[in-house]
């Protein structure tokens, strides 16, 4: 990571040879998934086998032995997930990433097919971290419209952790395409759909009130009514952990 202009140093190209196989763990074809499966559980060994390597050279206090084996375990993560995405930039950098492509595949992933990204790549905080990231106003039309189908995916199915998260995303992207996306999943026949969308649209109206549990039993309690009451607009987070 180049600090001082805070975007990778890596290019496309690099992204791509480390990490091009990542795209078919979203692909429609279950035996594209299963090459990319495959693929993601090598880079995985090989990453332990590095991770062991270099535990092994703390233990032997071998202070050179241990640096060599250190930038091997690293190169190892880079080519693997969630590992490869640990290195990112913050705030305004995102948008020019190389790795954004592949952050928002392992969204995807993870928003299209739970169990497999459960199974082979869980990890809560990438999952939190990355969300909190990409929920940013300044996208391209590509990456933006990308982000509103994750939004919608995620209000149609039942909630998983962190998926809270993607309100900062839907208030980043707001517009007529994701308002009808909301509004059709709100009228749907699935009664999570429902609930969920008709609260994330409830909260797009209302930028000032905070995405907290609280504000979300409140809203839960008075679903009926066409308003939360004024004890949900005041709501803060209680402090609880999202599970």
């Amino acid at each position: 990571m180049n600090k001082d202009a805070d975007v990778s140093v890596d290019g496309a190209d690099d992204w791509y040879e480390r990490l091009g196989w990542a795209f078919g763990l979203t692909a429609s074809d279950p035996a594209e998934r299963a090459v990319a499966l495959a693929r993601l559980t090598a880079a995985e060994s090989h990453a332990q086998d590095a991770l062991d390597r270099y535990n092994r050279a703390w233990r032997r206090r071998w202070p050179l032995g241990r640096q060599v084996a250190h930038r091997r375990f690293q190169k190892a993560l880079r080519h693997s997930l969630p590992g490869g995405l640990w290195d990112r930039p913050s705030g305004s950098g995102i948008g020019t990433w190389p790795g954004l492509p592949y952050a928002l595949c392992f969204l995807e992933w993870e928003a299209r097919y739970p169990q497999e990204w459960t199974r082979h790549a869980k990890s809560w905080g990438t999952k939190e971290n990355l969300i909190r990231d990409v929920a940013a106003a300044h996208h391209d039309d590509a990456v933006r419209g990308k982000l509103v189908e994750l939004v919608e995916t995620v209000v149609r199915r039942p909630y998983r952790c962190k998926d809270r998260e993607y309100v900062r995303v839907a208030r980043a992207v707001d517009g007529e395409d994701l308002r009808g996306r909301l509004d059709r999943a709100a009228r749907s026949d699935n009664p999570w759909a429902q609930r969920h969308a008709a609260y994330v649209l409830w909260l797009l109206d209302r930028p000032e009130v905070p995405n907290t549990r609280h504000v979300w039993r409140t809203w839960l309690a008075t679903a009926a009514g066409e308003q939360a009451p004024a004890a949900a607009a005041r709501g803060r987070d209680d402090g609880a952990g999202d599970e």
